[in-house]
């Protein structure tokens, strides 16, 4: 029998009680007990019975514990700490509705305990509360059609040098990736997992259905880990484990829990290494190394009515409650004591009950998991505790060791007694700091301050109401009579106060306490006393001094205590004795969203860059220790670690690569795997290496087609654009840089939208030709007497100065004279000088220029100089990209342009996707050069204001409740919103990106403490996860819109106007 089997059958009672706890929240056992006995085992009965019973259970100071089973037993159990829970009602209305979900719940559990023989004791307490409260609500469901899809080109999915291989989310598998890739990158548990070979008698006849479900799920598993090994893709698909694995789970739609997967997982490895051990077995108890990498052992020891127990457990996953405790040794503190932990080791046997747990066995691999959920009675479901919760990098376990366990007990009697004299001293400090009887209370000192200053201030004789100007009216005379319009000479003939004297002839005006906003400036700017001796004053600053010095001393002596006790309890552990165990933290397990809905990733150090490496889906990125705390500790934003796990700092072998006796060289690559992977391995980079050449291919074809495209529209009977050359020609003229030339046909069958202009009826090229002819007439004057050719060459001359001074010009984004024309884009993003050169000449090769004989020859000369050029001289490929790129940079334009017109009509639907498909192509030019695009910031502002109001617009329209404006509103945010998340998240140097998108995802996330209609409920927890997935690959997302025609002149003009407009508003952005 397999470990987990002998837990089952001994542990059986166990389970019942602690699932029956979790799902009512009562927490007396005897109660629990006796529902047991009556429902004869059944949960779903015994609920009945507690239901029906009406059962309320009084808050109790003393935490609910399990009992032990008969000493010297091997068990595996959950344990941790039992925090005080509140009694969950289930008397109220909805009681039978709720019962029935209960039931339903205990009912699936108990099927798949007999068939399986696998109890869902491990699975987290969330999990089990949200079965209870789901009643007859859809899963979260994400439909295949919505899982990210591979960009088509495979370049993008090329594994750079040795970079990690990251795993594709397959729908809702997050979970998945992050635990695997923090288990991959433990070397020993890899090399165990790839070098994993079942026996044949298993293969060929699998004795039982768990040999028949391990088996293949090993084999995909090394399948997967030899490709994260030696695959030349950026990430992989690991599709075939995780449908076996979702296949068990019973729900192939919903997000798993982490800790629920890691259990599962680590059962399926246990078995499946039984299976072999059993098989080759050489001693009686053959050796499982999952167990001896991941479970350890540890003593109980307690009271329980009055009688003492020692038992030795067995535990894997060790859960920790982490509500009410600021770190992790707090927590750890509280899980491994329990109850009245003074009777424990007293010589009276009173009839108190408690333990303590003491590792005697700790795993190489430690792993933690963090309770981070509470159940929200008023609300009926679990929420997330998002408080922050710190470990550190290096944990010293010897404080919890069974050895250590006299000087521990002496060391936590010692903090015992310091933290009560800790908290005497805060509590006199505090009434020195918050001094007073009333609600404001301040700092003692600073009170016997203000009495000194009070005292010492210079004594006055009048009371603060005759000290007014006795020409103000009484408050009762303000209320009846109109204000006194009194002029200045007036004001200065009317009398004084009495018993003061004016400070000057001009009579200070009245003070309006509601209407002036300082006092006038006769008032003594403190009270002071009406009478003081200087006795009195003598004797009084004396008492209030020595007072003042009396309190500041007893003051800082309190601090100091304080601070020296929270010295010494720090250092407490901290002797060479207490820090013979370390455990360095090899992953964290963080996930953000709430309680119902969310996304995984891991951080996982990596010991060879000596860095910290977050591993999120396909993304694998360096990282460093601040930004884990950021997104580890709580506290901050909706993220929180989940899961730690720690290695032993002394087995070096479970991270260490291996190196071959021979060489004494390091294994590594296709060497590290067994000869069949190695051959898997192959066949899928071959197949890879295909899809690149195939890629190849069809982007040679695609060129050679769009050459071929443009060498036949310059035979086409229409006057063509210039000569032979095809994109030289079209392109340095700047005539609609190929967006004429795009998408014509479809252009002009569809209608097009009021903001859409149609094709001016103006010939864009004849803008360049007059400037060419111009440039032709300028040489002529200044060489009338010379042949064709001087004359080409000079009013190539003349036009390249002009648009020289064009590109050198600094110019306002209104003003961009790299539309004008393909030269000024050229020189500023200095295009080699053969470049520029063979598209003036295709300019002045144009053959409309031939109205006159001048013109003529000149283009016949040019016409033969272009044709002299030979491949050596003008590498045609490069000329045609730089040409291509052009293009692309007018089309940015047109979108960017269209896009901010839209945003200023408040058509934020279609806006959107202008201005997200004008950032993309913008980005892609920016990365090329600082001067191949537009201004990134404005792009990204009004990319990322147009979400924000498309999020608030289908947010109201969800509040409406109206099922139409509900639809409406949830489309938007699928269709639009949630699609463009991952773009703002993929440069996460963009700050204010990010605080949109948790602006987004806060707004909607705020709606689960609201009441609602049930169909609300159900379409926001449908909507949440993929709002919630932080996941940075591309969805899919609108087709980019095509685009009309535009003269340059129209361009230019129709730019300018647009950007002048958005010059006169800040874009600073939120």
């Amino acid at each position: 029998m397999t470990v987990e089997q002998n837990v089952l059958q001994q542990h059986s009672q166990k389970t019942l009680l602690n699932q029956l706890k979790e799902v009512t929240g009562t927490t007396d056992s005897q109660l629990l007990q006796q529902a047991l006995q009556v429902s004869n085992g059944d949960l779903a009965e015994a609920v009945a019975f507690l239901t029906e019973k009406n059962t309320k259970v009084p808050h109790v100071n003393e935490a609910t514990y399990y009992q032990t089973a008969q000493v010297g037993n091997d068990r595996y159990i959950s344990v941790g700490s039992q925090a005080d829970t509140n009694v969950i009602d289930l008397t109220g209305d909805d009681k039978d509705d709720l019962q029935r979900a209960i039931a339903l719940s205990l009912e699936e559990s108990n099927r798949a305990f007999r068939e399986t023989g696998i109890t869902d004791e491990e699975q987290a307490i969330s999990r089990i509360l949200e079965a209870s409260i789901a009643e007859n609500k859809a899963t979260l469901k994400r439909s295949h059609a919505e899982v990210w899809r591979d960009s088509p080109n495979p370049y993008d999915r090329k594994r750079q040098d040795s970079c990690p291989v990251g795993l594709k989310n397959v729908g809702n598998t997050c979970w998945f990736s992050a635990v695997i890739q923090s288990l991959f990158n433990l070397l020993e548990f890899q090399r165990l997992v790839l070098h994993y070979s079942p026996p044949a008698r298993a293969q060929d006849q699998p004795r039982n259905q768990k040999e028949r479900r391990n088996l293949p799920f090993m084999q995909e598993l090394r399948n997967l880990f030899s490709l994260m090994v030696g695959s030349n893709r950026k990430y992989v698909d690991p599709s075939r484990a995780v449908e076996i694995l979702q296949e068990a789970f019973q729900s192939s739609e919903s997000q798993q829990d982490v800790c629920e997967f890691t259990h599962k997982l680590l059962d399926w490895l246990e078995d499946a290494f039984q299976v072999k051990a059993e098989d080759t077995r050489e001693a009686k108890e053959p050796k499982n190394p999952m167990v001896e990498l991941f479970y350890g052992r540890f003593v109980a020891v307690g009271v329980l009515e009055g009688k003492k127990f020692e038992n030795t457990e067995m535990f894997g996953q060790y859960p920790l409650q982490v509500n009410g405790f600021k770190d992790l040794h707090e927590c750890l503190e509280a899980a491994m004591v329990e109850g009245e932990i003074e009777s424990l080791h007293s010589a009276e046997n009173t009839a108190r009950s408690g333990q303590e747990h003491w590792f005697t066995e700790l795993p190489p691999v430690l792993t933690f998991e963090l309770s981070r959920f509470e159940f929200n009675q008023a609300l009926g479901r679990p929420e997330k505790i998002h408080n922050k919760l710190e470990f550190p990098p290096m944990l010293y376990l010897d404080r919890y060791m069974d050895k250590n366990r006299d000087i521990t007990r002496i060391k936590r009697e010692e903090i015992r007694r310091l933290k009560e004299h800790l908290t005497v001293l805060q509590q006199r400090l505090e009434r020195y700091l918050s001094y007073g009887s009333g609600p404001k209370r301040f700092p003692l000192a600073d009170v016997l301050q203000y009495a000194l200053e009070f005292a010492s201030s210079k004594p006055v004789c009048t009371s603060p109401v005759d000290d007014i100007d006795s020409g103000t009216p009484s408050a009762g005379a303000t209320a009846k009579q109109p204000p006194s319009h009194t002029s200045p000479a007036e004001q200065g003939a009317s009398g004084s106060v009495e018993g003061v004297a004016p400070p000057s002839q001009q009579k200070t005006p009245p003070y309006k306490p509601f209407t002036q906003s300082c006092l006038p400036p006769n008032l003594p700017m403190h009270p002071a006393p009406r009478n003081i001796t200087d006795d009195e004053l003598r004797v009084l600053e004396g008492c209030l001094h020595r007072w003042r010095s009396e309190v500041e001393n007893d003051t800082r002596d309190l601090q100091s205590s304080i601070s020296r006790i929270h010295r010494t309890i720090e250092l407490m552990y901290s002797d060479k004795s207490m820090t013979q165990v370390p455990y360095r933290l090899h992953a964290v397990l963080v996930h953000e969203g709430q309680a119902i809905a969310g996304h995984y990733w891991a951080y996982i150090f990596d010991p060879r860059q000596n860095s910290w490496m977050k591993y999120n889906d396909i993304s694998v990125t360096k990282s460093s220790w601040e930004e884990l705390m950021r997104d580890s500790f709580g506290g901050y934003r909706n993220a929180s670690a989940y899961c730690l796990m720690y290695i032993n700092d002394k087995k070096r072998f479970l991270i260490e690569e291996e190196f071959d006796v021979e060489t004494g060289l390091m294994v590594s690559g296709l060497s590290k795997l067994p000869a069949d992977l190695q051959e898997y391995v192959k066949e899928d980079n071959l197949q890879f290496e295909r899809e690149l050449k195939v890629w190849d291919m069809l982007q040679a074809r695609k060129v050679q087609q769009e050459k071929q495209a443009l060498a036949s529209s310059t035979t086409a009977a229409a006057p063509p654009a210039g000569t032979g050359t095809g994109t030289g020609a079209a392109a340095g003229a700047g005539a609609g840089a190929g967006t004429e030339a795009a998408q014509p046909d479809s252009t002009a069958q569809q209608p097009d939208p009021e903001y859409m202009e149609q094709q001016s009826p103006t010939d864009d090229a004849r803008h360049v030709r007059e400037e060419t002819q111009r440039a032709i007439a300028r040489a002529a004057a200044e060489h009338s007497a010379k042949g064709p050719e001087v004359l080409l060459n000079a009013a190539i001359e003349v036009e390249y100065t002009r648009l020289l001074r064009l590109a050198q010009e600094d110019t306002p984004p209104e003003r961009d004279h790299r539309l004008q024309h393909v030269i000024v884009y050229f020189i500023q993003n200095e295009a080699p000088q053969k470049i520029l050169e063979r598209t003036l000449l295709a300019q002045f090769a144009d053959r409309n220029l031939a109205f006159d004989e001048r013109c003529k020859s000149i283009m016949k000369v040019a016409c033969a100089k272009m044709e002299l050029i030979t491949p050596e001289e003008v590498n045609m490929q490069e000329y045609e990209m730089w040409h291509r790129e052009y293009q692309k940079f007018r089309e940015t334009t047109v979108y960017l342009m269209i896009g901010l017109e839209l945003y200023k009509k408040e058509s934020y639907v279609e806006s959107l996707v202008y201005l997200i498909y004008a950032y993309q192509f913008n980005r892609e030019l920016l990365s090329k050069g600082q001067y191949r695009g537009h201004d990134e910031r404005l792009i990204a502002h009004y990319r990322r204001e147009c979400l924000l109001k498309l999020n608030e617009h289908a947010a109201r329209l969800f509040e409406s409740g109206e099922e139409p404006e509900v639809v409406s509103g949830l489309s938007i945010m699928n269709e639009l919103v949630v699609p463009c998340i991952p773009l703002l998240l993929l440069d996460e140097m963009e700050e204010k990106d990010v605080i949109a998108v948790e602006d987004i995802r806060n707004r909607w996330c705020s709606y689960l403490g609201q009441e609602m209609e049930p169909n609300l409920q159900e379409k926001l927890t449908d909507f949440l996860p993929k709002l919630l997935d932080c996941s940075t690959e591309i969805k899919s997302f609108l087709a980019a819109p095509k685009l009309g025609a535009y003269s340059t002149l129209e361009l230019c003009e129709r730019f300018g106007r647009v950007m002048a407009a958005l010059s006169r508003i800040p874009a600073d952005g939120r």
